[in-house]
């Protein structure tokens, strides 16, 4: 996992950590307001759990079929990568050159 996907899910489980306490905290509180306030953000939990879940399968994936498709075509893997390479360094050539660094 890289830096800021593990950054992500720290944060993700901070807020839902947040969350879950102030419902806790909540819970002597009285007022149909606040109840309501507290099941729309438990539903928000559930609904953000799931999406989050999805997300993670979808990655897995596409990190699967690309994985696949590098180990049976790794002659076009390394030609699309160098394709790219040289692509990127040609615009960022022309970028210092116009800027006169």
């Amino acid at each position: 996992m890289n830096r800021h996907t593990h950054t992500t899910t720290n944060d993700m489980g901070t807020l839902v950590e947040d969350a879950r306490a102030l419902i806790a905290a909540t819970a002597d509180v009285a007022g149909d307001k606040v109840g309501e306030a507290r099941q729309r953000l438990a539903a928000a939990l559930e609904h953000a759990k799931e999406i989050a879940s999805r997300v993670r399968d979808k990655a897995v994936q596409t990190a699967q079929a690309a994985d696949e498709a590098v180990h049976e075509h790794p002659y076009k893997a390394i030609a699309i990568g160098a394709g790219v390479g040289a692509l990127i360094g040609f615009i960022v050539a022309r970028r210092c050159s116009r800027n006169g660094e």
